[in-house]
Formats: structure tokens, C-alpha cells, sequence
């Protein structure tokens, strides 16, 4: 059949899974002089993700599918692409690879769902092409995006501090999972960041180790999103989905992501979480509802 490699013959594809990145936490703790804001964050990642595709070419290219492919670019504008071209130069690979995007996590959503799609794609491709891959500090790394560099650690959590350069690990976490759910509305970063009240606030506190559930439940209420209400004073439907995910009692913590409009509920497994799913998505037929385990 045309198309089709010879029987035998060897065929360089890898597959690969972004998952969504979730910030539990997002202290803003300063500001420095070119603008850019300090953040003290715990993040973690989502068992809902992007599934990538990567084969040997002779250039680069990306194809996208997946219900959120709407408004995804195709060319060298994409994070994907230039993640790629990124590792390519550094590593002079000479060969190239033909991407594929199948995207389930929605786009500027405060989830990091390009980011993840970046930092996936390069050890992907480092693995594809036979190169080492680019650590997370490696400044063709940080021009990415302040996410990225995060990323490159998933599925493991981390504390994230500084401008999102300065990555610190943290004691494991105990088992539950998460319900995300983003309402069909667009939260600008730049707007929320200029409506703080305040932008010297007090760091997150320590985590401590050996955290069980309802441990983990308590230090998180004690803990912030400095995003939330400037967040919510732009989209008032963060707020209904705050109060629509605190309203059920399966539901040990609701928050919000990022910058949003994700917002977050901690229960205690996947059973629950897929109730919970369940209630909010009958209820608000128009959000994106997703249950995942916390990896």
C-alpha cells in the first residue's frame, strides 16, 4: 500500500502526554524593576493532558486535532515549534520532525496547557532525534514562557518561586484528585495582574512532610491565590464556579489556577471526583469539566 514503509523497516515515532498544570497555590510577593512579578506557587499536575506525536521529517511541521484545536496556529508562532526549533539549534540536529497536537486541555485557560505542550515536546524530541535533552534552567528553556521551565519536571509537584525560574521540590503529596472547570470565558493575564491590591504579599508557608489528606486540606486553606479576586472582579463566573464547587460536600477545597480561569476542587479520589464532574456538568452544561487524579 502506498505510504507505507517497507515491511521491517524501522519507524522513529514517539507519542507523549502534556498534562495540565494546575497551581494550587499562587502567592505574589514582589515586583522587580523591569516588571515581571515574584510568585511563590505549588504546583502540580493533572491526569488530563494533550496528547503529542513525533516522527522523523525532513522539516518541521505540526498537524492539530482535538476539541480545542480552534485557534491553534500551525506554524512557527506555536510554542510547540518554537520549543523544537529551540532544541534543534542548540543540539544541531539536522533533521527535522513531523508534530502532531491532539489537544483536550483548553487554551489560555491558567493551566498551562501550552507550556506542557512545550516542555513536552522537547524531551520528545531529544529522545526522537537521540540528543540530550535541555534542562529546565537552560536560557532557550526560560524564553519560552515562565511556565515551561516547570513543566519539564511533571508530573512531579513543585514550589515555584521567583519569576517561575526558581524550582524547588517538595514532599509527596497524599493521594487524592482533582475536578477542574473552566466557565466559557477569557481572563487576560495583564488586566488580572493590575488589579492586585497588593503586590508584596507574604510567601506561601512551608509544607510540611508526611501530610495526610485532611492535613494537606488544612494548609491549603491557610495558604492564597493573590489572583483570585482581581480574576474574579473581570469574569464573575470564576466565582460562581468557586461557589458552585464549594456548595458540594464531596468537595474538601475550591480555588482557582493560575491566572484563570480554571478553577480547582480537591476531593478525596477519583470515585468522588467523577460525582462531583458529574453534578457540575449537568448543572453547567457550557463548562469544560474534568476529573483527574493528582499525578
Amino acid at each position: 500500500m502506498r505510504g507505507l514503509p517497507p515491511f521491517g523497516s524501522p519507524v522513529a515515532t514517539i507519542k507523549a502526554s502534556a498534562p495540565a498544570k494546575v497551581n494550587l497555590t499562587l502567592h505574589v510577593t514582589g515586583q522587580r524593576d523591569d516588571g515581571y512579578h515574584l510568585l511563590d506557587s505549588l504546583v502540580v499536575f493533572a491526569g488530563v493532558a494533550d496528547q503529542l506525536g513525533a516522527t522523523i521529517a525532513p522539516d518541521l511541521r505540526i498537524a492539530v486535532s482535538g476539541p480545542f484545536a480552534m485557534g491553534v496556529p500551525t506554524d512557527h508562532s506555536n510554542l510547540i515549534m518554537r520549543a523544537a526549533a529551540a532544541l534543534r539549534t542548540v543540539r544541531g540536529v539536522t533533521k527535522g520532525a513531523a508534530l502532531t497536537l491532539e489537544k483536550h486541555l483548553p487554551h489560555a485557560a491558567g493551566i498551562g496547557s501550552g507550556s506542557s505542550d512545550a516542555a513536552t515536546t522537547l524531551a520528545m524530541l531529544a529522545e526522537l532525534w537521540q540528543v540530550a535533552p535541555l534542562p529546565a534552567t537552560a536560557p532557550e528553556v526560560v524564553a519560552l514562557g515562565a511556565d515551561v521551565p516547570v513543566c519539564i519536571g511533571a508530573p512531579h509537584p513543585v514550589r515555584m518561586s521567583g519569576i517561575g525560574d526558581v524550582l524547588s521540590p517538595v514532599s509527596a503529596l497524599p493521594d487524592c484528585a482533582l475536578v477542574l472547570v473552566r466557565p466559557p470565558v477569557d481572563v487576560p493575564t495583564g488586566p488580572v495582574f493590575q488589579g492586585l491590591a497588593t503586590k508584596d504579599g507574604p510567601p506561601m508557608s512551608e509544607l510540611p512532610e508526611g501530610l495526610d489528606y485532611d492535613g494537606f486540606v488544612s494548609w491549603l486553606t491557610a495558604q492564597r491565590n493573590d489572583l483570585q479576586a482581581p480574576a474574579e472582579a473581570i469574569a464573575p463566573e470564576i466565582a460562581e464556579a468557586i461557589a458552585k464547587l464549594k456548595s458540594l460536600p464531596a468537595v474538601s477545597f475550591a480555588g482557582m489556577s493560575g491566572s484563570g480561569a480554571t478553577c480547582f476542587a480537591l476531593v478525596k479520589d477519583m470515585a468522588t471526583a467523577r460525582h462531583v464532574a458529574r453534578i457540575v456538568q449537568v448543572a453547567k452544561m457550557d463548562w469544560w469539566v474534568a476529573p483527574a487524579e493528582l499525578l
